[in-house]
């Protein structure tokens, strides 16, 4: 069993939120914006973001899957839930987890702009910059996030950890290594 190591704990993330959702709240006062949530990680972190907006908000998710029950990502985006509405001239926020690669949200701002969107921009929880291999710019980011492998507040190692309210890093044993 791997240790959990702590990173941020519930009253830190909640503080980030805060203040993100109030620059969010700012930049868009002028208009309606639709949120996208990337299932299944951004969940909870978007469910406490949305409700913390001053804006006329729409919701909705998309699924796509890449890490499968590893911990470093297989390189291959695929979609496993659509966008289920209208994108055309919309400005859209879509919202992770926690941004690695930058494969998945460099696929994901592609798509999104493929169906019209007028605007699309990144909001993540966690950022981890030193693993990007591909150049996406978060234009919302709560905490840059150390190079390890973390868990909780939605985030997951093989769909087991996501209900913690706080941010961890695992701490793999050489008996538990995946």
């Amino acid at each position: 069993m791997p240790e959990l190591l702590p990173v941020l704990d519930q009253e830190a993330v909640e503080k980030l939120i805060d203040e993100t959702a109030q620059r969010i709240s700012r930049d868009y006062a002028d208009g309606q914006l639709v949120v996208i949530g990337v299932l299944k990680g951004a969940f909870i972190f978007m469910a406490d973001l949305v409700r913390r907006l001053t804006i006329p908000v729409v919701i909705d998710f998309v699924g796509t899957s890449s890490y499968g029950d590893q911990t470093v990502s297989s390189g291959h985006v695929g979609l496993t839930r659509e966008i289920g509405m209208d994108l055309r001239g919309k400005d859209v926020l879509l919202v992770e987890d926690i941004v690695d690669t930058g494969q998945t949200l460099a696929f994901l701002v592609a798509h999104i702009r493929s169906l019209g969107a007028r605007s699309v921009k990144i909001c993540a929880l966690l950022d981890k910059p030193a693993r990007r291999q591909v150049k996406v710019e978060v234009a919302y980011r709560c905490y840059e996030a150390p190079d390890a492998f973390l868990v909780g507040y939605g985030l997951d190692f093989n769909e087991c950890y996501r209900q913690l309210s706080g941010i961890y890093r695992l701490q793999f044993n050489t008996e538990s290594t995946p």
